[in-house]
């Protein structure tokens, strides 16, 4: 399904569309990378439990997954690789002028890309329902402790300060996810989870989603 994202990025008389699906966590995190860097595309929202969508979605995606971005000829299939293109064409909104934070931003970017597997597994992203969870196992419990750590480091309403960077666009899907499951921290850890889960961006994200879940094809 397309809709629209505010208006078309264009370079020259070149659309950039970028293709999202149905609760995925890596599109909700591209879409938000989008605003925080002010480049509006042509979104296209594939529901993922939608067998036609899928089968139109693989012969877009040289993957068959999403987010996927078309910007002329290039092709980008990964959130992460997304995500700094958006950085360069935005002259580096996504990221903290200063090295060593950008260097951070990075770094933390990646474990979110690669890690966090328990909380993956036990706690699948949705935006039906679910019930709290009131028993963690270790490796759980472990995932949390990480998450919050790294929360409580956040140094302002966003993880590097006043303004968003890609850092907060990573996380706060998995700060919705926490509370979405009951899991909600405390101290300063919480106050930044909280920030996030009420953050615009994310709301946004969530809501045009939520508005495309209902898919057309019988």
């Amino acid at each position: 399904m397309r809709v629209k994202w505010l208006k078309p990025y264009q370079l020259g008389s070149i659309v950039m569309q970028l293709s999202v699906g149905t609760d995925s966590t890596w599109s909700l995190r591209t879409m938000i990378g989008t605003k925080i860097a002010e480049l509006p595309v042509d979104l296209h929202v594939f529901s993922l439990q939608c067998a036609s969508c899928k089968s139109v979605l693989r012969s877009l995606s040289p993957t068959g997954l999403v987010p996927f971005l078309e910007d002329g000829s290039l092709r980008l299939h990964d959130s992460l690789a997304i995500l700094e293109y958006f950085n360069e064409l935005s002259d580096g909104k996504l990221y903290p002028t200063d090295q060593g934070k950008r260097a951070l931003s990075r770094s933390l970017c990646a474990e979110m890309h690669a890690g966090f597997s328990a909380l993956r597994q036990t706690m699948p992203f949705t935006l039906a329902d679910v019930s709290p969870l009131t028993a963690f196992s270790p490796a759980q419990t472990a995932d949390i402790a990480r998450v919050t750590t790294l929360f409580a480091s956040a140094e302002g309403p966003f993880y590097q300060g006043d303004k968003p960077t890609a850092v907060d666009a990573f996380y706060a899907v998995l700060a919705y996810r926490l509370q979405h499951y009951g899991v909600r921290l405390q101290g300063e850890a919480g106050q930044y989870q909280q920030q996030l889960v009420a953050w615009s961006f994310l709301q946004e994200a969530l809501a045009q989603l939520t508005s495309t879940a209902a898919c057309s094809h019988p």
